[in-house]
């Protein structure tokens, strides 16, 4: 295929100075062009192209080898991992379980240390609070009846997470799974459920906000992921 440009050679390269000076046939000769000269009309090239074949299309590279990506937890090294797990539990059972950053932030969490012993010292506060959420009596005047004049900076925080608790649960769940989730094996199920006593709008706000934090979870949108 012949495609033929109408154009001066000069157009092309108006300031290349290879060709000042030079045979204008001998251009025309090296370019492969044909050189007209009609009467009162600056001379014209006819550039001769030839369309090339097209160069094959590379070929689509084929599955390389698996790698094992990080987030592969089932594949341990067990003779080096088996040692040094029985170490981190000798400390914890030997040494800090029986701190007392350990032993407060697992009230905290509501766990019982295995060294803790079964006596009146190790009951939990916290069912005895979701009790009284649950069924609309966690008043100030109740809470200081079964925790004492310091009930608020001693069990002031359980109250406040144990109700949006109960938020969340009646949200996600309905009555049944909600009273199932609240009631005491074997004997000690919760007689009856009211709605949340005397909720504050902000309360309610930051209801809000930690639901939505906890729909992005589900959607895994954390960490690099979170849309806010």
């Amino acid at each position: 295929m012949t495609l033929n440009v109408e154009a001066s050679a000069r157009d092309y390269w108006p300031s290349s100075p290879a060709l000042d000076g030079q045979d204008p046939s001998f251009l025309a000769k090296s370019m492969d062009m044909e050189t007209e000269s009609p009467s009162g009309s600056r001379p014209n090239s006819a550039i001769s192209v030839t369309e090339c074949p097209s160069a094959p299309a590379p070929a689509w590279p084929g599955p390389g080898p698996e790698t094992e990506t990080e987030t592969d937890v089932s594949h341990v090294d067990l003779s080096d991992w088996y040692p040094r797990y029985l170490n981190c539990v000798r400390f914890f059972l030997a040494a800090s379980q029986h701190t007392p950053a350990v032993q407060a932030l697992a009230a905290f969490l509501n766990i019982r240390l295995p060294g803790a012993p079964v006596d009146a010292s190790t009951v939990s506060a916290r069912r005895y609070i979701r009790r009284l959420i649950v069924t609309g009596q966690d008043t100030p005047a109740n809470l200081r009846l079964f925790f004492g004049d310091d009930w608020a900076a001693g069990v002031g925080c359980i109250c406040k997470q144990e109700r949006l608790n109960y938020l969340f649960a009646a949200k996600s769940g309905g009555w049944a799974a909600t009273k199932s989730a609240y009631d005491i094996l074997p004997d000690e199920q919760a007689p009856f459920l009211r709605p949340l006593r005397e909720p504050t709008e902000e309360e309610l706000r930051g209801a809000d906000s930690s639901w939505s934090e906890w729909l992005a979870m589900e959607d895994w949108m954390v960490g690099p992921r979170r849309p806010w």
